[in-house]
């Protein structure tokens, strides 16, 4: 991971912190910090927080830190308050150049929405975010946080126009099989597999009585009612 070229990429980001008063820690300090500890694999900003005391003096080698390692509070604040949309584009123009290095298509990329551990206090519910990432490396493409669980369908959509998926297979749980949504993963020349129950009964049903037939005759049958309910 190239720490020069995440702060090339997240150096336009826009402070969401008030413009005068006492600000003790560099924007930039804070999202770099924050980024390398998810990549660690830790879950919150009491993580955040831990993980900067425990790497300080190598944190030290890129980054001011004028007033030291920011608190658990003072990483919740900013990530509360800084555009998630821009902060989803700066981390995807940088992962496209790891990309671009690597070669593109034929990854698998997963998008599923999850709670935020340790998101829920006095002041608000638990954050609900949308994710895509790519299964062979793990590495996140894009995150967009939404209000509640229910509207992760729709920031869907919206999350596939952060990323690019070109060439890609995008697979996503039952909850993103929908019209629009295998469309707009079309339309961004990827290709995807969704998983179907039963919150879609019809379809569902469709689609068991289509196999079924090929078990039994050993031949693919084509269904005007399967063709018309199909997505996509």
């Amino acid at each position: 991971m190239d720490i020069q070229e995440i702060k090339e990429h997240l150096g336009d980001l826009k402070d969401p912190r008030r413009e005068y008063g006492n600000i003790r820690h560099k924007l930039i300090d804070i999202l770099v910090i924050g980024l390398c500890s998810v990549v660690c694999l830790g879950e919150d900003f009491v993580d955040m927080e831990e993980f900067g005391r425990d790497r300080e003096d190598w944190l030290r080698s890129f980054l001011e830190l004028s007033n030291g390692i920011p608190d658990s509070d003072t990483f919740r604040r900013v990530f509360e308050r800084v555009d998630p949309a821009a902060l989803a584009k700066a981390l995807n123009g940088w992962l496209e150049c790891e990309r671009n290095e690597l070669g593109s298509g034929g990854r698998n990329v997963n998008l599923d929405g999850k709670t935020i551990c340790g998101s829920k206090n006095a002041e608000h519910k638990a954050y609900h975010v949308v994710s895509a990432w790519v299964a062979e490396s793990g590495i996140t493409l894009g995150e967009l946080a939404v209000e509640e669980k229910s509207n992760e369908i729709t920031a869907i959509p919206d999350l596939l126009d952060l990323i690019d998926v070109e060439g890609d297979i995008v697979t996503i749980d039952a909850m993103g099989c929908q019209t629009d949504i295998a469309k707009k993963i079309r339309e961004r020349k990827a290709d995807y597999v969704l998983a179907l129950k039963d919150n879609q009964p019809t379809l569902q049903e469709d689609v068991r009585v289509y196999f079924d037939w090929i078990e039994v005759s050993g031949k693919p049958k084509t269904s005007r009612k399967l063709e018309a309910n199909m997505v996509a």
